[in-house]
């Protein structure tokens, strides 16, 4: 089971090293997030305008939260799974549930699960680092 955790994720790291020095956060953002909150992560992705709420500004995180990037907070709305319904309706895929049947597919359910947090964390590590 380490065995095809490591492999999992070292594929994960190759192909997110020859996509010309882009991390695997970076690589997950553009394909999965920068489509509603643009390509910086400022909002302005070009499905922003389609949707009843304006996706967030993402480079403003740390500023709105007294300056600490509030990391978990991230995690738990880019994964979606564990968000309680009385909080509302989101507009925004629930990522753990997008993510883990291929992951499941490709690796088997345990190291599919750990393959997706594995992403998730990867993308909220990217979302950080957009903080201006």
């Amino acid at each position: 089971m380490k065995l095809l955790i490591s492999v999992a994720l070292a594929t994960m790291a190759c192909q997110a090293s020859t996509a010309q020095e882009m991390s695997y956060g970076e690589a997950e953002y553009l394909n999965s997030c920068a489509v509603c909150h643009g390509p910086e992560g400022k909002g302005d992705g070009p499905l922003g305008d389609e949707l009843l709420k304006r996706p967030a500004d993402l480079t403003q995180l740390s500023r709105q939260n007294g300056g600490e990037f509030p990391y978990w907070r991230v995690f738990a709305v880019i994964d979606g799974r564990y968000v309680l319904p009385e909080h509302g309706e989101r507009d925004m895929p629930v990522w753990g549930r997008q993510f883990l049947p291929g992951d499941a597919k490709k690796y088997g359910p345990n190291a599919g699960e750990i393959v997706t947090t594995e992403r998730i964390h990867e993308l909220a590590g990217y979302v950080q680092r957009l903080q201006r």
